[in-house]
């Protein structure tokens, strides 16, 4: 008597699963990435649904462009724009730095999301809270 293995087929997921997306973006994948890359990368993942965590944030350049670029795209039944919010920049400077004049900023962490789904309830230094909901 011999006994048949049977495979089952594994089936995708449904990609329709109610819930709360949230994409995490390295500080490593944004290095690579040039300035409208990065803020193209951000607006497309936020227009599919994503709550987006970028490791490193974006300069106050950038973050400037990226409003631009949403208030742009912005339409009444489909896209109400973004929330943002960052932790403030650090600016080092070095010795040699200060004997040039020129100070480094180092972005932190940022979280990006639609405007109807995240809501920013406390931020300062060190701390952000936010609310985040379903889709509406």
């Amino acid at each position: 008597m011999s006994k048949k293995k049977t495979k089952k087929k594994r089936t995708k997921k449904s990609t329709n699963q109610k819930g709360i997306k949230i994409d995490l973006v390295s500080g490593d994948r944004l290095s690579t990435m040039a300035s409208m890359e990065k803020i193209r990368l951000i607006l497309d993942m936020v227009r599919n649904g994503s709550i987006v965590i970028l490791e490193r944030g974006l300069t106050p350049e950038e973050e400037a462009k990226l409003i631009e670029m949403t208030m742009a795209e912005i339409t009444p039944d489909d896209f109400s724009g973004i929330e943002i919010e960052s932790y403030p920049c650090k600016q080092r400077t070095t010795f040699l730095g200060k004997l040039l004049g020129k100070t480094t900023i180092e972005t932190r962490l940022t979280v990006v999301g639609a405007a109807n789904q995240l809501k920013t309830l406390k931020r300062d230094r060190d701390f952000i809270s936010a609310l985040v909901s379903a889709r509406s």
